[in-house]
């Protein structure tokens, strides 16, 4: 079993549990490897979220030493969930008892009143986690919806209020609001968003009943110190992730609210040495594309990349400025005659990175979800010389960059080579720094998350997005593998979560 923790945590709108994982790895500091934080409740609406958050709530069960066999032979495919929760049944009853699948909003007031506080049973100590759905606070989605007569009242503006009910009902000592970045230059009616959810944040009773209490908090940022009030610059509750050792520029809102009558002061994050995409991902097993709409093969693979060479972008290289690109194109090509056969998809367990401490499971022999996609011949071709581009400039290339031959028949393609749109509509991950911010999107196609290697040549498969995010290896994505994209781009990279469970661990221990 797992050993005792200390303080309860609320998670509302969980997704796949990046946050609730960040604080659930903590050890409180010369304790004898007793946890900090125990995730008591995360709630989440959506099927597959949820059964990756139940299943990781299984995993907690145990201490790290005493994960049962039986846990990585499901990893491996070799038994099913159902066969796992039924060999060890109190602990599935138990992860079952702490997920709820719940669309907040939606549900009765009092049955998540009710529910929250038989999970926190008691404890004075506790901390409240959360980022309510951002889609019409992103920037990405709020120019699409703003064509739209009903953005204005989109529930998902208001979500937030949710967050504020469970403060009201049940006066945290401590919570931490995450959200996008976009939320910062949002507007309703005449106001900044921001500003109204740092007024109604000071004060969630009146914001939420207008019931004018004592209860208030002080809001603070974990990158710049000090009480950050209604006159702040609400740009100091950005966190840049990549500046605390994540290897990703994924760029969030973190507000951590201090009750009114606890008079302490938080620590801010301690910044780190940047970690590169190479040092994550560079280790894992090499494979392949795949082709969609045609005859898929590994000799059609290379067929495909190979008639590259025929093209008269590529024939006049010389004149044309693109010599040292074509030279690398030959060696990759020799590299590739090199191997007999390169798969769509490996399971064969790679522990090389830099961040092998937090990432890998020694346990561990199968890898989960390193599968690529299939894509479109000429896109096959695009990635290759994307890949390319940027190993011979160390820059992802622009559509401008493209020879005409490889452009895309999309009608802003030319507004894109002359930069006024979209022009990086193709991004390479770059090996030598960190990675782009893995978002959602990474579902929809693999444009802007190409692999650095052109011998690959393919966009980046679950497993090393949710290494970019700091998954560690140990955790499964339930469902598709779209869902599971879904997922692992819309979460909280959990590494940085566990550097804010150390801020938000002192709080907690100082209060009298």
């Amino acid at each position: 079993m797992r050993r005792k923790a200390t303080y309860p945590v609320v998670d509302l709108f969980a997704g796949p549990g990046g946050l609730g994982e960040g604080f659930a790895t903590m050890l409180c500091p010369a304790a004898n490897n007793r946890y900090a934080f125990r995730t008591v409740l995360s709630i989440e609406k959506e099927d597959y979220a949820h059964a990756t958050l139940t299943l990781r709530h299984f995993y907690r069960e145990f201490s790290p030493e005493a994960v049962p066999e039986e846990y990585y032979d499901y990893l491996a495919g070799h038994i099913s969930k159902d066969t796992l929760f039924e060999t060890y049944p109190s602990e599935a009853a138990a992860a079952r008892k702490s997920t709820w699948k719940c669309t907040l909003g939606e549900e009765s007031h009092e049955k998540v009143k009710r529910r929250i506080a038989g999970r926190i049973s008691g404890h004075d100590k506790w901390v409240l986690l959360g980022g309510p759905p951002c889609q019409a606070y992103s920037l990405v989605g709020r120019s699409r919806m703003q064509k739209m007569p009903e953005f204005a009242s989109d529930p998902r503006h208001f979500l937030y209020r949710e967050y504020l009910r469970t403060i009201e009902d049940h006066r945290p000592p401590v919570f931490v609001m995450e959200n996008v970045k976009g939320l910062l230059s949002a507007k309703l009616g005449n106001e900044n968003v921001i500003n109204l959810i740092i007024r109604d944040l000071c004060e969630p009773g009146k914001a939420v009943s207008r019931n004018i209490t004592c209860l208030s908090y002080r809001l603070y940022s974990l990158s710049e110190s000090g009480l950050k009030g209604l006159d702040s610059d609400p740009c100091s509750f950005l966190v840049k992730a990549e500046d605390y050792g994540i290897p990703q520029a994924r760029h969030r809102i973190f507000i951590v609210g201090i009750r009114g009558d606890i008079d302490i002061e938080p620590d801010i994050l301690s910044r780190t040495s940047p970690v590169s995409v190479r040092e994550v991902i560079g280790g894992m097993p090499v494979i392949r594309s795949g082709l969609s709409r045609s005859a898929d093969s590994y000799q059609a693979w290379k067929d495909v990349i190979a008639s590259i060479m025929r093209q008269s972008w590529y024939i006049h290289s010389k004149t044309n400025g693109l010599a040292t690109l074509t030279e690398e194109a030959e060696k990759t090509l020799q590299m590739l005659n090199n191997y007999n056969l390169l798969e769509k998809s490996s399971t064969k367990y790679s522990a090389r990175t830099s961040m092998r401490d937090w990432l890998c499971d020694g346990r561990l022999e199968t890898l989960s979800s390193h599968e690529a996609r299939s894509h479109m011949n000429s896109d096959v071709q695009r990635y290759f010389f994307a890949a390319l581009f940027s190993a011979v400039n160390g820059a992802s290339p622009k559509l401008a960059d493209f020879p005409a031959r490889l452009l895309p028949k999309h009608k802003n393609v030319q507004l894109g080579r002359k930069g006024d749109m979209f022009s990086d509509r193709f991004r390479v991950q770059l090996p030598d720094g960190p990675a782009t911010t893995i978002t959602s999107h990474i579902s929809k196609d693999g444009h802007y998350f190409i692999h650095y290697d052109p011998l690959q040549c393919r966009s980046l498969t679950v497993r090393e997005a949710a290494r970019l995010q700091t998954f560690p290896d140990n955790y499964k994505f339930e469902g598709s593998r779209t869902s599971q994209y879904q997922q692992v781009g819309n979460a909280v990279p959990p590494l940085l979560a566990n550097k804010i469970a150390e801020v938000i661990y002192e709080i907690l221990k100082s209060i009298r």
